[in-house]
């Protein structure tokens, strides 16, 4: 059979193999160089193994730590974009509020722009108002300058001109001009109805003379026309006339009053043309006579006096009243002078002068027309 086939052929030698059985010194030699490369081809080939599996453990280490390191990075990764998103939605927040207070104060300043050009168009609208009305008041004032002019030139009280002025020319049907006036843009004329009284007398008064001290003071003065009272002119007239005259028994209100007629600013009207209450110093029945705000006298006032613009009035007596026409008759006079609108010669503004200060003379003495 085939198995013992098989066994038959096993057990037969084979041809051309020989088998020494003692080995020659060569071929131990090759043989033991065969077992040393043998054992070197196993020592290298542990290496290998061993260099191989400490690869795998290396590449192992490598990978956890990759892994771990991956890890870190992504949890890092994922905490920064957290923050980015914190951040951004900071950023966002901040941008609304941004939005919201620009759109606000593009509002206000709109708003304040609009009010800012409204009170512009009223301030406007005010400014030339006031610009018509100052040009009214001016067109007024040159008017007035000019029949001024016109009056003291072609007029005056030494000289009148009876064409202009007829009613002149009856002196005992002169009278006061009712509502005597004075303020900051209004004078009086040099003219007054006291100066007319008088004429007749100046007509009949004879001869006169020229005192030399008191002409020569004017002459000075006239060439630098000031109304300083420091000057000798204007000192001597305020010691002889201005101060007496207007030295009345009520001490404080007789200096408001000097000081309103020095600056222009008093006025004197008549009681009845008037509806305002009167401001008096002490307390008074409705009728009868009135006390006079200045002597304290009861009188029959028909006149008051108002201090620049402060609204508060007091009555004044006729003789009172005829005292502080005369002194702003005088002041008046002067101003014109130092205005340069009184063109006469020297000496006949010295007599006016005189004749001025025997007014102021006369009303501290007492005297009055009957009209006042």
């Amino acid at each position: 059979s085939q198995v013992s086939f098989e066994e038959d052929h096993q057990n037969q030698p084979a041809v051309g193999h020989w088998k020494p059985l003692m080995a020659s010194k060569g071929s131990k030699e090759e043989l033991e160089t065969g077992c040393q490369d043998a054992e070197g081809v196993d020592d290298a080939q542990s290496t290998d193994q061993l260099s191989v599996s400490r690869l795998r453990s290396s590449s192992v280490e490598i990978r956890e730590k990759g892994s771990e390191f991956l890890k870190e990075e992504l949890h890092k990764a994922q905490k920064e974009l957290k923050l980015k998103d914190k951040e951004c939605e900071r950023l966002s927040k901040v941008r609304e509020q941004l939005e919201r207070e620009l759109e606000e104060l593009t509002a206000s300043l709109f708003e304040e722009a609009h009010k800012m050009v409204r009170e512009a168009n009223t301030k406007q609208a005010s400014s030339e108002k006031q610009l018509r009305e100052a040009r009214g008041k001016i067109d007024m004032l040159q008017a007035e300058v000019t029949a001024l002019k016109t009056l003291v030139i072609t007029s005056t009280p030494s000289s009148p001109n009876w064409e202009l002025h007829p009613q002149l020319q009856s002196p005992s049907k002169a009278v006061f001009r009712k509502g005597h006036g004075r303020n900051k843009s209004t004078s009086s004329a040099v003219v007054s109805a006291a100066s007319q009284n008088v004429a007749p007398e100046q007509d009949s008064c004879g001869l006169k003379e020229v005192d030399s001290i008191l002409f020569a003071e004017f002459q000075a003065w006239k060439e630098s026309p000031t109304l300083d009272k420091s000057c000798s002119f204007l000192d001597r007239i305020y010691r002889e006339d201005v101060g007496p005259c207007l030295d009345f028994t009520k001490q404080e209100l007789s200096e408001l009053v000097r000081v309103a007629v020095e600056q222009n600013t008093l006025t004197i009207e008549p009681v009845a043309s008037q509806t305002v209450p009167v401001v008096k110093v002490s307390a008074e029945e409705c009728s009868g006579p009135k006390k006079c705000a200045l002597s304290g006298l009861s009188r029959t006032c028909k006149h008051r006096i108002m201090l620049g613009d402060s609204g508060n009035y007091y009555d004044i007596s006729p003789s009172c009243r005829a005292r502080i026409t005369a002194v702003c008759n005088f002041f008046t006079y002067i101003r014109y002078i130092q205005q340069g609108l009184v063109r006469q010669d020297v000496e006949l503004m010295y007599w006016e002068v005189m004749r001025l200060r025997r007014e102021m003379s006369l009303a501290k003495l007492g005297f009055y027309p009957s009209e006042m």
